[in-house]
């Protein structure tokens, strides 16, 4: 063995064949394989339809008993805006697991590696750890995930398009398995279908626009008194998840004016405009590419402080059927009911990002 470890990162949403093969590789080159699965504080969403602990089971069963003995796999949570805190986060959680393995703090005698695909820009973070000897490998031919997930969510009821017949042909024989019971009893599965069909039909009517779009959104973070102010999805994408209250910019106004206008549509907040523009703290940019499953969306976020005082009431209103004041500390707990990348933006205005 060349290795005592090799990293392997990734969603796996869901595990397939090619990351089969990647593992089995692995295990050819190390005693035993540290699986980071990523994405592991979000919600449900078309792009991550399953949590960690789901997505843990499709490898173990994927692998099979006697080589689900040398793997480890451990969560590793996003961080768009600070890739810093990203790589932190991957080098923390691999020494956290080799230590544990161990039972001892011998880190300086472990050969570790990174196992992974350089085959394109998102494979960038393959270079962010130069202590790692890199194992370039290539993934069997297989659909990518992003297709698999596809297939899924247009199988349906009744399969039409031989949607399932690429699904088993793609993925290892346990993960199929439970891709179906997934399918057939989970609730959360008619939820993601019409979840992927808004977007599908969302997508569809910008078909024809000359050039790709690029929505231009706005939200608000107001803090009062070491609460936050949220309001709850009414409908999709993310129905029902928490996020903060704002929306389009509208084609005759200002970025903040749109994110005042959209905060007292959204939670009937009364705070005076003045006294709103004066508490005003902080603003930035997020622009991750994949922040929204809808298209290209930038957003422009407004910190807005009030340090004391009652909290003002609040109630839902337009596209949220309720808003709440919800403590910072328990907020900052939310990650798998916040929409999008609301988390970050969250967390990059209040310390934490």
């Amino acid at each position: 063995m060349e290795f005592d470890y090799l990293v392997f990162i990734g969603r796996f949403e869901p595990f397939h064949n090619g990351h089969a093969a990647v593992a089995r590789h692995a295990l050819t080159r190390a005693g035993k394989v540290i699986f980071l699965v990523g994405s592991a504080d979000t919600p449900r969403s078309t792009r991550n339809p399953w949590t960690v602990a789901e997505r843990t089971v499709m490898i173990q069963a994927a692998l099979g008993d006697e080589l689900a003995r040398r793997l480890i796999i451990s969560p590793l949570r996003d961080h768009l805006y600070n890739e810093s805190l990203w790589i932190a986060g991957v080098q923390r959680t691999v020494a956290e697991a080799i230590r544990k393995d161990r039972g001892k703090d011998d880190g300086e005698n472990v050969r570790v590696g990174l196992i992974g695909m350089d085959k394109d820009a998102s494979s960038y973070y393959l270079k962010e750890f130069p202590q790692w000897p890199l194992v370039d490998v290539r993934h069997t031919e297989a659909l990518s995930a992003t297709e698999l997930r596809r297939y899924l969510f247009e199988a349906g009821d009744n399969d039409r398009h031989g949607a399932l017949l690429l699904l088993r042909g793609n993925v290892p024989e346990p993960v199929f398995d439970m891709l179906e019971a997934f399918r057939k009893n989970a609730p959360a599965y008619q939820e993601l279908v019409a979840e992927h069909q808004f977007i599908m039909q969302y997508k569809e009517a910008w078909k024809k626009a000359p050039y790709p779009p690029t929505f231009v959104t706005t939200d608000a973070v107001v803090v009062h008194s070491g609460h936050l102010l949220l309001v709850r999805r009414r409908s999709a994408p993310g129905k029902g998840l928490w996020a903060l209250p704002g929306g389009f910019v509208g084609q005759d106004e200002a970025i903040l004016d749109a994110s005042i206008r959209e905060l007292r549509e959204e939670t009937r907040l009364k705070i005076p405009t003045p006294v709103l523009k004066g508490s005003l703290k902080g603003r930035n940019v997020f622009d991750h590419p994949d922040r929204s499953q809808r298209g290209r969306t930038i957003t422009h976020a407004f910190h807005f402080d009030f340090p004391a005082g009652e909290l003002p009431d609040v109630r839902g209103g337009d596209d949220a059927d309720k808003a709440r004041w919800i403590l910072v500390s328990e907020a900052l707990d939310m990650g798998p009911r916040l929409y999008e990348d609301h988390l970050h933006i969250i967390e990059f205005f209040l310390g934490r990002g």
